[in-house]
Protein backbone atom coordinates (compact mmCIF):
# COMPACT_ATOMS: atom_id res chain seq x y z
CA UNK A 1 0.00 0.00 0.00
CA UNK A 2 0.93 3.28 -0.63
CA UNK A 3 1.79 5.24 3.33
CA UNK A 4 -1.18 6.50 4.49
CA UNK A 5 -0.90 10.08 6.11
CA UNK A 6 -3.92 11.77 8.94
CA UNK A 7 -4.41 14.72 8.64
CA UNK A 8 -6.44 17.89 9.86
CA UNK A 9 -10.15 17.69 8.34
CA UNK A 10 -10.28 21.35 8.65
CA UNK A 11 -6.88 22.88 10.19
CA UNK A 12 -6.78 25.74 12.63
CA UNK A 13 -3.93 27.42 10.56
CA UNK A 14 -6.68 27.47 7.65
CA UNK A 15 -4.19 25.67 5.42
CA UNK A 16 -0.99 28.17 5.59
CA UNK A 17 1.40 25.13 6.18
CA UNK A 18 1.80 25.31 9.80
CA UNK A 19 -0.02 21.85 11.16
CA UNK A 20 2.65 19.24 11.51
CA UNK A 21 1.58 17.19 8.60
CA UNK A 22 3.19 19.20 6.01
CA UNK A 23 6.77 18.11 7.66
CA UNK A 24 5.83 14.69 6.83
CA UNK A 25 4.43 15.94 3.21
CA UNK A 26 7.40 18.17 2.81
CA UNK A 27 9.95 15.14 2.87
CA UNK A 28 7.89 12.44 1.28
CA UNK A 29 7.84 15.24 -1.75
CA UNK A 30 11.45 15.18 -1.78
CA UNK A 31 12.34 11.72 -1.80
CA UNK A 32 9.47 11.14 -4.54
CA UNK A 33 7.23 8.94 -2.75
CA UNK A 34 3.06 8.99 -3.45
CA UNK A 35 1.25 8.79 -0.32
CA UNK A 36 -3.04 9.12 0.39
CA UNK A 37 -4.22 10.72 3.16
CA UNK A 38 -7.15 10.60 5.42
CA UNK A 39 -8.91 13.27 6.75
CA UNK A 40 -9.70 13.15 10.89
CA UNK A 41 -11.83 15.74 12.34
CA UNK A 42 -11.31 16.92 16.24
CA UNK A 43 -13.87 14.63 17.46
CA UNK A 44 -12.49 11.32 15.47
CA UNK A 45 -9.33 12.16 16.63
CA UNK A 46 -9.99 11.77 20.39
CA UNK A 47 -12.33 8.69 19.36
CA UNK A 48 -10.52 5.08 19.50
CA UNK A 49 -9.68 4.21 16.14
CA UNK A 50 -7.28 6.75 16.10
CA UNK A 51 -6.18 6.56 19.15
CA UNK A 52 -4.48 3.17 18.62
CA UNK A 53 -2.85 4.96 15.51
CA UNK A 54 -1.95 7.54 18.18
CA UNK A 55 -2.21 7.63 21.59
CA UNK A 56 -2.56 11.32 22.77
CA UNK A 57 -5.09 12.38 19.87
CA UNK A 58 -3.22 14.30 17.46
CA UNK A 59 -1.97 14.49 14.35
CA UNK A 60 -0.26 13.09 12.50
CA UNK A 61 0.37 9.44 11.94
CA UNK A 62 1.59 7.37 8.66
CA UNK A 63 0.67 3.88 8.27
CA UNK A 64 2.37 2.04 5.69
CA UNK A 65 1.54 -1.25 5.84
CA UNK A 66 4.21 -2.66 7.58
CA UNK A 67 4.76 0.05 10.30
CA UNK A 68 2.34 2.34 12.07
CA UNK A 69 4.25 5.61 13.19
CA UNK A 70 3.15 8.82 14.90
CA UNK A 71 5.58 11.55 16.14
CA UNK A 72 7.02 13.80 13.11
CA UNK A 73 10.39 13.23 14.23
CA UNK A 74 9.84 9.33 14.34
CA UNK A 75 7.66 9.73 11.01
CA UNK A 76 11.00 11.47 9.38
CA UNK A 77 13.21 9.25 10.32
CA UNK A 78 11.83 6.55 9.14
CA UNK A 79 10.86 7.89 5.75
CA UNK A 80 14.67 9.23 5.70
CA UNK A 81 15.84 5.32 6.59
CA UNK A 82 13.46 4.25 3.66
CA UNK A 83 14.64 6.32 1.52
CA UNK A 84 18.29 7.96 -0.02
CA UNK A 85 18.86 11.40 0.05
CA UNK A 86 17.40 12.31 3.26
CA UNK A 87 20.43 12.16 5.26
CA UNK A 88 24.42 11.82 4.45
CA UNK A 89 25.84 8.36 4.19
CA UNK A 90 29.41 9.58 5.65
CA UNK A 91 28.91 8.69 9.74
CA UNK A 92 29.89 12.35 10.57
CA UNK A 93 27.61 14.03 8.21
CA UNK A 94 24.77 12.13 9.47
CA UNK A 95 25.80 12.32 13.03
CA UNK A 96 25.58 16.38 12.35
CA UNK A 97 22.28 16.49 10.76
CA UNK A 98 20.72 14.27 13.37
CA UNK A 99 22.29 16.31 16.10
CA UNK A 100 20.20 19.36 14.43
CA UNK A 101 17.13 17.49 13.77
CA UNK A 102 16.47 16.59 17.41
CA UNK A 103 18.34 20.60 18.34
CA UNK A 104 14.83 21.57 15.90
CA UNK A 105 12.68 19.32 17.80
CA UNK A 106 13.74 19.44 21.43
CA UNK A 107 16.10 23.15 21.70
CA UNK A 108 14.33 25.34 19.34
CA UNK A 109 10.64 24.67 18.88
CA UNK A 110 9.50 24.23 22.68
CA UNK A 111 10.47 28.08 23.78
CA UNK A 112 8.25 28.79 20.28
CA UNK A 113 5.31 26.70 20.94
CA UNK A 114 5.38 28.09 24.67
CA UNK A 115 5.02 31.40 23.06
CA UNK A 116 2.67 30.88 21.39
CA UNK A 117 0.59 28.61 23.41
CA UNK A 118 0.60 31.52 26.07
CA UNK A 119 -0.85 33.85 23.39
CA UNK A 120 -3.80 31.77 23.39
CA UNK A 121 -4.36 30.68 26.99
CA UNK A 122 -3.56 33.84 29.65
CA UNK A 123 -3.72 36.59 27.03
CA UNK A 124 -6.01 38.30 29.31
CA UNK A 125 -4.16 38.03 32.34
CA UNK A 126 -2.70 41.25 33.93
CA UNK A 127 0.92 40.04 34.13
CA UNK A 128 0.73 38.95 30.28
CA UNK A 129 2.79 41.66 28.98
CA UNK A 130 6.08 40.97 31.38
CA UNK A 131 5.61 36.84 30.74
CA UNK A 132 5.85 37.71 26.82
CA UNK A 133 8.91 39.87 27.37
CA UNK A 134 10.68 36.66 29.04
CA UNK A 135 8.62 33.83 26.41
CA UNK A 136 10.54 36.58 23.74
CA UNK A 137 13.92 36.27 25.29
CA UNK A 138 14.01 33.06 25.57
CA UNK A 139 13.21 32.23 21.51
CA UNK A 140 15.72 35.38 21.21
CA UNK A 141 18.31 33.41 22.44
CA UNK A 142 17.69 30.19 20.72
CA UNK A 143 17.78 32.36 17.32
CA UNK A 144 20.70 33.99 17.99
CA UNK A 145 22.74 31.07 17.97
CA UNK A 146 20.58 29.45 15.78
CA UNK A 147 21.83 32.36 13.29
CA UNK A 148 25.49 31.86 14.72
CA UNK A 149 25.72 27.96 13.74
CA UNK A 150 24.02 29.36 10.52
CA UNK A 151 26.26 31.71 9.10
CA UNK A 152 28.39 31.06 5.97
CA UNK A 153 25.79 28.32 5.06
CA UNK A 154 23.04 27.74 3.07
CA UNK A 155 21.65 24.40 4.87
CA UNK A 156 22.68 23.14 8.80
CA UNK A 157 24.49 20.65 7.77
CA UNK A 158 26.15 21.87 4.18
CA UNK A 159 23.86 20.03 2.29
CA UNK A 160 20.12 19.95 2.37
CA UNK A 161 18.95 17.37 4.43
CA UNK A 162 16.22 15.93 7.38
CA UNK A 163 17.62 18.43 9.72
CA UNK A 164 16.43 21.54 7.44
CA UNK A 165 12.88 20.24 6.89
CA UNK A 166 12.47 20.39 10.41
CA UNK A 167 14.43 23.36 11.13
CA UNK A 168 12.14 25.49 8.46
CA UNK A 169 8.89 23.98 9.56
CA UNK A 170 9.59 24.67 13.44
CA UNK A 171 10.57 28.54 12.37
CA UNK A 172 8.10 28.92 10.18
CA UNK A 173 5.81 29.13 13.73
CA UNK A 174 7.74 32.75 13.59
CA UNK A 175 6.56 33.91 10.24
CA UNK A 176 5.38 37.72 10.34
CA UNK A 177 6.83 37.94 14.25
CA UNK A 178 9.42 40.73 14.68
CA UNK A 179 11.23 37.74 16.60
CA UNK A 180 12.62 36.47 13.23
CA UNK A 181 12.45 39.34 10.92
CA UNK A 182 15.40 40.74 12.89
CA UNK A 183 17.46 37.61 12.10
CA UNK A 184 17.85 38.15 8.19
CA UNK A 185 20.42 35.37 7.83
CA UNK A 186 17.26 32.86 9.61
CA UNK A 187 14.78 34.56 6.99
CA UNK A 188 16.73 34.05 4.04
CA UNK A 189 17.12 30.18 5.53
CA UNK A 190 13.41 29.42 5.50
CA UNK A 191 13.29 31.44 1.70
CA UNK A 192 15.65 28.98 0.40
CA UNK A 193 13.17 25.85 2.30
CA UNK A 194 10.32 27.08 0.72
CA UNK A 195 11.62 27.60 -2.63
CA UNK A 196 12.01 23.56 -2.76
CA UNK A 197 9.89 22.43 -5.37
CA UNK A 198 9.19 19.30 -3.13
CA UNK A 199 8.22 22.40 -0.14
CA UNK A 200 6.15 24.01 -3.03
CA UNK A 201 4.20 20.44 -3.96
CA UNK A 202 4.10 19.62 -0.29
CA UNK A 203 2.49 23.34 0.32
CA UNK A 204 0.12 23.55 -2.55
CA UNK A 205 -1.24 20.44 -1.40
CA UNK A 206 -1.89 21.00 1.65
CA UNK A 207 -3.42 23.94 0.82
CA UNK A 208 -5.49 22.89 -1.39
CA UNK A 209 -7.24 20.46 0.85
CA UNK A 210 -7.84 23.07 2.87
CA UNK A 211 -9.82 25.87 0.38
CA UNK A 212 -11.56 23.12 -1.35
CA UNK A 213 -13.31 22.75 2.40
Amino acid sequence: MRPLLTVFEKSPDGGQGHARDMRVRWALEEVGQDYDIRTVSFQEMKEPSHRRLQPFGQIPTLETGTVSLFETGAILLHIASEHAGLLPEDDRARAKALSWFFAALNTIEPPIVEREAAGYTVRDRPWFGELLVLLDEKVDLRLRDLSDALAGRDWLCGHFSLADIMMVTVLRRLEGSSLIEKHASLCAYMERGKSRPAYQRAFDAQHALYRAR
